[in-house]
């Protein structure tokens, strides 16, 4: 499974800014939004959540199906800590990661330098200069019909 991770933080925070082992490039990969928005309308929740799934059977058979999985992760300040709301992550397996590589990707982005030159100033203590650094992020303006069966 193919994990997109639209928040830079919870990026940083899974591949340690880029010193974990096997993890020391950080890619920012652009993608269209109808492929998005397709991964989303195919996709299941990667845990049971009572109320959007009618039994646990079914949602065990939902995501058995589903080309796409949605999990929600605490999202992530400059040094790292959970913050008290999550950000969506998009886990994508068989047709969903032959999409994401062969028709979504519209562009491939070498964040390697702008992570490290972040966490040298929040390493020391610079976190203003650090902040400004952050590339822009917004929430994804999608309909409430798109994530109405995504949210826990």
């Amino acid at each position: 499974m193919t994990w997109i991770k639209p928040s830079f933080l919870w990026m940083m925070y899974r591949c340690g800014w880029g010193t974990k082992a096997g993890q020391e490039t950080v890619l920012a990969v652009e993608i269209t939004r109808d492929g998005f928005e397709w991964a989303l309308r195919h996709a299941c929740l990667s845990s049971y959540a009572r109320g959007v799934h009618p039994d646990r059977a079914t949602w065990q058979r939902q995501l058995k199906r589903a080309p796409t999985r949605i999990q929600w992760d605490p999202e992530r300040d400059l040094h790292l800590h959970a913050l008290p709301y999550r950000s969506l992550q998009l886990g994508l397996a068989g047709e969903a990661v032959r999409r994401y590589a062969d028709e979504w990707t519209v562009a491939i982005s070498d964040l390697t330098p702008l992570a490290r030159e972040i966490h040298t100033l929040v390493s020391s203590g610079d976190l203003d200069s650090a902040a400004r650094l952050l590339p822009q992020e917004r929430p994804y303006p999608a309909a409430d019909e798109l994530l109405a069966r995504l949210r826990p």
